[in-house]
């Protein structure tokens, strides 16, 4: 198909940037004061920047540095991206475009958690550090004083990302598209420029896992009803349990605190239950949820947010449990080989895997929440697994570890394949409808911008006026 997505539209589409610029809030810059706008630039970068560079752009309360241009191609760089004919002018369209969106999110009070965020530079920054291992390279590579530099300077880039997606999230929230705008797009495309889909196959499985005895689960509760005692009658730390014995290692990448909020979701249903159900300092008896057993500390309670520490631990596995496992999906294979029944109604049967098992083992799959997974996008390790399955045959019995470390055993078959083809109504309706919503979107956040760039105050300095924007970032 022969569309040519351009930069802006890869920008506009784009909901989830890493590090991408700098973000420094400024006073609106008025025509007389322009020449001062250097000396105003906050706080943060104030401490941080050695040498304050020229104002290349004002964006509302925003401005972009002349070394935020360099800096952003540095990054797509270091991101595995290419830059290959991609001018500084398009690359100043696209900071532009982060800051318009940013500065209307606070406009429209559109709100970010500053402690959601702290948790995200904890995290990024130990992503950074299993790359550069010494905190000192970073913080030279990102030329910054000093760690808490360094932090500050993350915090502000993830803080504009998150105004920025958050306000493209809400330009395009409430677009639908209809099955007659559906076909009308269909229609609209000239034969010789239908898009050619991939190979697609409709993949089932059977997952046996071992069974956790009653007896080890009663372990690992008495366990945690240990840990509540020391720390309600004898003063224990309840840091020290989590850093010392939790299985969760989402809690240190997070600082050991998750900030719930009663009215956006966050963890499954029953963790959030116990949890907003505590009172500040209280901790909860032992509970399960699908990820193990867990005990519940309350560090802080402001308003509907909610910051939580917890424990949490696996109940492990016996080696004969594993051993059964594998001996009754080897049985259960024998029995699908052999015609005494097929791999729909033994999965039904006998999987272990709920989200599956009603319908006889098909994967669902989650980009799509359809049935088709297209072989050019398999994630690798589920390619291996079927690449070389014949159709309806049953693969061999495939050892399975997850994140957790626990082992399921697990059989595939392809049950259906539709070879790379062109693009058919009927048989890719999803597809295209994705394609006609995604068009839909681009028109909408394109006539936002062009309202919003002529209702705020956009200044653009010195070599970049020259510049040939795709938007009338120039107001010419």
């Amino acid at each position: 198909m022969k569309f040519t997505i351009n930069l802006k539209h890869i920008s506009v589409l784009c909901i989830a940037l890493l590090v991408v610029n700098v973000m420094s809030a400024q006073e609106i810059i008025e025509e007389e004061v322009k020449k001062e706008v250097v000396k105003k630039v906050d706080s943060t970068l104030a401490k941080n920047a050695k040498k304050v560079d020229g104002v290349a752009a004002v964006v509302g309360d925003y401005i972009i540095l002349d070394s935020d241009v360099p800096r952003e191609k540095e990054q797509i760089i270091a991101a595995g991206g290419s830059v290959e004919g991609i001018t500084d002018c398009q690359l100043l369209g696209k900071l532009l475009e982060n800051k318009l969106y940013a500065h209307h999110a606070i406009q429209d009070s559109i709100q970010v958690s500053d402690a959601e965020i702290r948790q995200e530079v904890d995290y990024t920054i130990q992503q950074f550090l299993q790359q550069k291992p010494d905190i000192n390279e970073l913080v030279k590579f990102y030329k910054q004083e000093d760690e808490k530099g360094l932090r500050d300077y993350i915090f502000e880039i993830i803080k504009g990302n998150k105004l920025s997606n958050k306000m493209q999230a809400k330009i395009v929230e409430e677009i639908e598209v209809t099955p007659e705008e559906v076909r009308t797009f269909f229609d609209k495309i000239p034969e010789d420029e239908l898009p050619f889909f991939g190979t697609e196959l409709k993949v089932a499985q059977i997952v046996a896992k071992p069974k956790v005895s009653e007896e080890e689960k009663q372990k690992v509760i008495d366990r945690l009803k240990q840990f509540k005692a020391d720390v309600v009658e004898n003063g224990a730390s309840f840091r020290s349990k989590v850093v010392l014995y939790g299985e969760d290692p989402g809690m240190k990448q997070s600082g050991y605190i998750y900030t719930l909020n009663r009215k956006k979701p966050k963890m499954v249903k029953e963790f959030r239950q116990v949890a907003f159900s505590l009172q500040e300092g209280e901790v909860s008896d032992p509970f399960e949820t699908e990820f193990g057993y867990h005990i519940i500390h309350c560090e802080k309670i402001r308003g509907q947010e909610y910051d939580v520490s917890h424990v949490l631990l696996f109940p492990k596995v016996s080696s004969e449990a594993i051993k059964e496992a594998k001996e009754r999906l080897e049985k259960v294979r024998q029995s699908i080989v052999d015609g005494d029944i097929t791999f729909a109604d033994a999965a039904r049967a006998s999987s272990d895997e709920k989200e599956t098992r009603g319908d006889g083992g098909q994967l669902i799959n989650p980009r799509t929440q359809d049935y088709n997974f297209d072989l050019t996008k398999m994630g690798p390790e589920q390619y291996a697994q079927i690449q070389n399955l014949k159709d309806n045959e049953v693969s061999q019995v495939l050892t399975e570890q997850d994140r957790k470390g626990n082992l399921s055993y697990k059989i595939m078959k392809v049950t259906d394949r539709i070879d790379e083809h062109k693009a058919s109504y009927a048989r890719d309706y999803l597809k295209i409808k994705e394609l006609a919503l995604k068009e839909k979107q681009i028109k909408a956040i394109e006539k936002w911008q062009e309202e919003k760039i002529l209702d705020t105050y956009i200044k653009i300095s010195g070599k970049f006026r020259d510049c040939e924007f795709s938007g009338n970032w120039l107001k010419k």
